[in-house]
């Protein structure tokens, strides 16, 4: 069982490392926009909309730390797994209760598409693969791998998303 999440290591490193890299690049791009950025309301839809692009990338950077070090057994990264994806669940909860209650932006189908439906079932996919675990031994490093790919897509939507409202949207309104 640990020869097949061996076999991952690559996956994980590539994951990691994109990961890594646009938690980094978001905070130089928000950095430089920080002038643009709304003020009535900002704080609220920072909340919803930015913090939980770091937070989907802090995950796949989490779990890509976690599938690379060197268990003994299978069983802790797939329970400590199935806890992140408890914990984001909770998590992804609390964004769509921030992004009805933040008034500087109406989202649309596709913000609940990318900030509340598709976390959910990344963490979902997370949650159950304790559960797997017995039964499915070889299929749970494939749902934990397409979470963190899932989220890692989420987040550079999201981060795209968020960038192309604040420069061609607010800025427009600001002009």
């Amino acid at each position: 069982m640990m020869t097949e999440l061996a076999d991952w290591d690559s996956f994980y490193v590539m994951a990691g490392s994109a990961a890594g890299a646009l938690i980094g690049l978001q905070f130089v791009v928000l950095t430089i926009l920080d002038q643009k950025l709304p003020n009535k309301g900002g704080a609220q839809a920072g909340a919803a909309f930015l913090t939980p692009t770091i937070v989907h990338f802090g995950v796949t950077l989490l779990l890509s730390a976690l599938f690379l070090a060197p268990w003994q057994s299978a069983g802790i990264p797939a329970t400590l797994s199935s806890l992140i994806g408890l914990c984001g669940l909770g998590y992804t909860v609390i964004t769509a209760l921030r992004m009805r209650r933040q008034e500087a932006y109406p989202p649309g189908i596709e913000d609940w598409l990318f900030h509340v439906v598709l976390p959910l079932a990344a963490y979902a996919l997370l949650a159950s693969s304790f559960f797997a675990e017995s039964s499915y031994q070889r299929e749970i490093w494939f749902g934990v791998g397409a979470a963190a790919l899932l989220l890692l897509f989420i987040g550079i939507h999201n981060a795209w998303d968020n960038i192309a409202y604040t420069v061609f949207v607010h800025h427009t309104k600001r002009e």
